[in-house]
């Protein structure tokens, strides 16, 4: 059994306020330490913030090999449990027609977008799966299509079982998300599997505020090698009413078919 959280952390940002990083960091560490997911995928770690969670998420390890550090770049990241699994090997790409340049855009792009994937062995089975974590552009329609569309053609050459986290930035049915999870390509919505509703209930964007808004653009999506057991948009918040960001984290429990 696999657990999997995908978690757009919103980067350091001073104009957030009593939102900004440094007052929720915190809570950013213990959602993780409650939750305890095998693979974690997060958005928008600007270096600080990741050199934060390497040193402070206990019993977890960064994966990011062959990275170019930048301070002020936004990257998405794996996290990952060495008790549960084992790193083999991976890398990351930008979504651009040049993916080797670091922060390379294109398009309507109003930012540089990439993904960051591995592949990982299941201690005990043995068996291997491969993870990637994106992040798609909130503002490019056509951006985001594309982006997809990058994303899918690397997912067709992969002949392991696969699991794709993210924030896609978009609706369900929207034009990526129907090509991402096109059933001859083999990759399906994990809440959809599970028939889960499309209301307020399942948004996963709240600016900070806790009420859902706008749609459910956080997904974890799975290859049919996995049977989806469970699935849960994650609410913590401080007593106080302060939220680790400004999306709700999102964790599938998933079994080998």
């Amino acid at each position: 059994m696999l657990e999997v959280m995908t978690f757009n952390l919103r980067f350091e940002n001073d104009h957030d306020g009593e939102n900004s990083w440094d007052y929720r960091k915190e809570l950013v560490t213990g959602l993780v330490d409650r939750h305890r997911p095998w693979v974690l995928g997060t958005q928008e770690g600007t270096t600080p913030q990741l050199r934060y969670l390497r040193e402070h998420l206990d019993g977890y390890e960064l994966f990011a090999p062959g990275r170019y550090w930048e301070e002020s770049c936004q990257y998405c990241s794996l996290h990952f449990r060495p008790d549960r699994v084992r790193a083999v090997s991976g890398g990351e790409f930008w979504l651009s027609p040049t993916p080797e340049v670091h922060r390379s855009m294109s398009w309507d792009s109003a930012f540089p977008r990439m993904i960051s994937f591995g592949v990982f062995e299941e201690l005990g089975s043995g068996r291997q799966f491969w993870a990637g974590v994106t992040h798609l552009d909130n503002v490019g329609t056509v951006a985001r299509y594309e982006q997809a569309a990058i994303i899918m053609r690397r997912l067709r050459e992969l002949s392991v079982p696969k699991i794709l986290v993210g924030d896609f930035n978009d609706r369900p049915g929207s034009p990526a998300h129907v090509l991402l999870t096109r059933p001859e390509d083999g990759m399906f919505d994990s809440w959809e599997i599970l028939r889960r509703p499309e209301n307020s209930s399942s948004m996963t964007y709240h600016k900070f505020q806790g009420t859902p808004q706008v749609c459910r653009m956080d997904w974890i999506l799975v290859s049919r090698d996995f049977a989806v057991m469970d699935a849960r948009i994650i609410y913590d918040h401080s007593a106080e009413g302060r939220y680790p960001s400004d999306h709700f984290p999102y964790m599938v429990r998933v079994a080998w078919a």
